[in-house]
C-alpha cells in the first residue's frame, strides 16, 4: 500500500482543496455561496491564533483529502482546544488510512502548542467515517444543538 502524505494547505492546492471541500459540502446536502469559498480560502492563509488552518492528503502524489481545524479559547482550561472543523477524503480511498493520518496530523500540531483537546463532530448517520471515529477517539456522548 502506498503511504499517505500529509502537509499543510499551499497556495498551489487551490483547485485540489476546493473540489475536495465542494465534495466534503455535497456529501453533506450543503452549499456555500462563492464569497465563503473566497473567505475560507484568504483565512486559511491569515496568520492569526484564531484563523482557521488546513491540511491536505496525497496519495501517488494525488490530493484525496482535506482537513479544515481552528483553536479557540474555553472557560474550563488555560489553553486552547481545537476544533477539527472539515474532514474529508476521496471515496476511493476510505480505508486506507487517509481519515486517521488526517486526524493524526491535526493532533501533532495541536501538541506542538500544547493543546491536547481535539474533537469533532459528524452526522449520526455517517457510519463510514464513525467507524475510523470509534477506532481513533472516544466518544463524548454530548449532543449538539443549534439555534436556528
Amino acid at each position: 500500500m502506498t503511504e499517505v502524505t500529509i502537509r499543510p494547505l499551499e497556495q498551489i492546492d487551490h483547485a485540489e482543496w476546493r473540489r475536495l471541500w465542494t465534495d466534503y459540502l455535497i456529501f453533506y446536502k450543503a452549499t456555500v455561496p462563492e464569497e465563503v469559498y473566497q473567505t475560507t480560502w484568504k483565512r486559511l492563509f491569515t496568520e492569526g491564533e484564531y484563523e482557521p488552518k488546513g491540511f491536505i492528503a496525497l496519495l501517488d502524489g494525488k490530493a484525496v483529502g482535506l482537513t479544515h481545524y481552528m483553536y479557540h479559547r474555553s472557560c474550563w482550561s488555560v489553553v486552547n482546544n481545537c476544533y477539527l472543523q472539515d474532514l474529508f477524503a476521496d471515496p476511493d480511498v476510505r480505508g486506507k488510512g487517509v481519515g486517521a493520518a488526517l486526524i493524526e496530523a491535526v493532533k501533532q500540531e495541536a501538541a506542538k502548542i500544547g493543546v491536547s483537546n481535539v474533537y469533532w463532530m459528524t452526522h449520526e448517520t455517517n457510519a463510514t467515517a464513525r467507524k475510523l471515529y470509534d477506532y481513533v477517539a472516544r466518544r463524548t456522548g454530548f449532543i449538539e444543538y443549534d439555534l436556528l
